[in-house]
């Protein structure tokens, strides 16, 4: 399920329970079109997407110098960071790696 961050102060409520997708993108990004009709297809995963243009202290407090950005969190804590484009299986590969079905 895709949702869209709307306010600041909830993306530390929105990324503390399970594992979340974080997409840091921009209305205006190629790449972030691209991967945005991925993102909705994920049933696995919850998926949070913050625009970088709208939240910019976000994206600087995180480092996001790139869009898009997926950031993969499980309980709160940032795993992984993964910057541009990225296909359904590599996606899928950092969840099962995160959730612990792949060492």
């Amino acid at each position: 399920m895709v949702k869209y961050l709307e306010k600041e102060e909830e993306f530390d409520d929105l990324t503390a329970k399970g594992i979340i997708l974080v997409d840091f993108y921009t209305e205006w990004c190629g790449p972030c079109k691209m991967l945005a009709s991925i993102l909705n297809e994920i049933d696995y995963m919850e998926v949070l997407k913050v625009d970088a243009d709208k939240f910019p202290h976000l994206a600087m407090k995180f480092g996001i110098m790139s869009v898009p950005t997926l950031c993969f969190y499980k309980e709160g804590l940032m795993m992984q960071k993964e910057i541009g484009y990225r296909t359904p299986e590599e996606i899928k590969n950092i969840y099962n790696k995160i959730s612990g079905q792949i060492e």
